[in-house]
C-alpha cells in the first residue's frame, strides 16, 4: 500500500465536507483504498486528509487531473500539499 498526506486550508470546512462526501465514488475509482480525514487543533479549516492508495501512480494521477483540480476550486481549497508516503513501520502500544 501507498499513503497520501495532504495538507490544506479550506474557505469552510462544511462546504469542502459536502464535496469530499460527493466524490467518494471517484477517489475509489481511481484507487483510494481509505482515508482519514483530520484537522488542526484550533483551526477547522486547517485540513489534513490522509489516505491509503493502491499506487502512488494512481494518486498522483488523481490529484494531477483537471477534473480535481477544478473540484477543489469549487469546494475552496487553498495551496494544498501533497506528499507521498511509503510506509517504513508501523505498530500499536
Amino acid at each position: 500500500m501507498k499513503y497520501v498526506l495532504i495538507i490544506h486550508e479550506v474557505e469552510d470546512y462544511q462546504a469542502w465536507k459536502i464535496i469530499f462526501d460527493k466524490a467518494a465514488d471517484i477517489r475509489k475509482e481511481a484507487g483510494e483504498v481509505s482515508f482519514q480525514v483530520l484537522k488542526y487543533e484550533n483551526d477547522a479549516n486547517k485540513i489534513v486528509h490522509f489516505s491509503v492508495w493502491t499506487s502512488h501512480e494512481n494518486a498522483k494521477n488523481f490529484f494531477e487531473s483537471p477534473k480535481l483540480v477544478q473540484i477543489r476550486k469549487e469546494a475552496g481549497v487553498k495551496a494544498p500539499d501533497f506528499i507521498y508516503l511509503d510506509q517504513l513501520e508501523a505498530g500499536i502500544l
